[in-house]
């Protein structure tokens, strides 16, 4: 590995870092709690951010969906519920640290709902069968790795709720270079091997990202990380 890629790496992994440790801050001051709106939950996050590390900057919208809208994809726009209790919560966030892209997304269990419960540890459980199949394969397209997680959703007994299963990740604006191709996105459409070289010859980084939904049970679960950065 050049040292270009290992630079590119670390930043990446550093960004990760950095979300993470503010998630587990969302969890320590009890951000997520019965009685908020997700708005207010939004809210309280940015600043809490700005706290932390001084961001402002996100590379694209944050997102805080609870109850039925955890069954809406990204692009949708729900209108704001407030948290019940026994409810289910999942986070989408962007934030840009130093100029380098991280994206995150979790989901919480308000209570002991058995059905909430498990899918949230069927998504995690998932993710990491995502990216074993990933690394087992070098050649993989997005297509086929958007097929795989897909029958993953129905093996736990679900269905995939979104249109992609993730996307490329770089130094921030890497959406405003790649534009809405389907070759930028774990897509079913994308049948370009996932490790091509970008148009500079160097490799491409992904975040693998699994959104599980029960729409008769009005639930979804949602978790998004790294794929190509350990």
């Amino acid at each position: 590995m050049n040292s270009f890629v290992e630079n590119r790496h670390a930043s990446l992994r550093e960004a990760e870092r950095k979300a993470a440790e503010l998630f587990q801050a969302i969890e320590d001051k009890n951000i997520l709690r019965s009685g908020t709106t997700e708005k207010q939950i939004n809210r309280d996050i940015y600043e809490l951010a700005f706290q932390m590390f001084g961001i402002k900057k996100y590379w694209h919208k944050r997102i805080v969906r609870a109850g039925k809208n955890t069954l809406h994809p990204y692009k949708e726009n729900p209108p704001d519920l407030t948290v019940l209790e026994d409810d289910i919560v999942f986070l989408d966030f962007g934030p840009i640290f130093e100029d380098w892209e991280a994206d995150f997304g979790r989901t919480y269990v308000l209570g002991q709902d058995p059905n909430k419960t498990k899918l949230r540890h069927d998504i995690a459980q998932a993710w990491a069968e995502g990216k074993t199949y990933f690394q087992s394969k070098p050649n993989m397209t997005g297509s086929e790795l958007f097929a795989f997680v897909s029958d993953l959703a129905h093996k736990y007994g679900w269905e995939f709720g979104g249109p992609h299963a993730g996307h490329l990740i770089g130094e921030f604006p890497h959406e405003e270079i790649q534009g809405e191709e389907v070759e930028n996105y774990i897509h079913p459409e994308n049948h370009i091997s996932m490790r091509e070289p970008d148009k500079n010859g160097h490799p491409r980084d992904w975040i693998l990202e699994i959104h599980f939904v029960d729409r008769e049970l009005e639930i979804g679960g949602f978790i998004e990380q790294l794929l190509t950065v350990d």
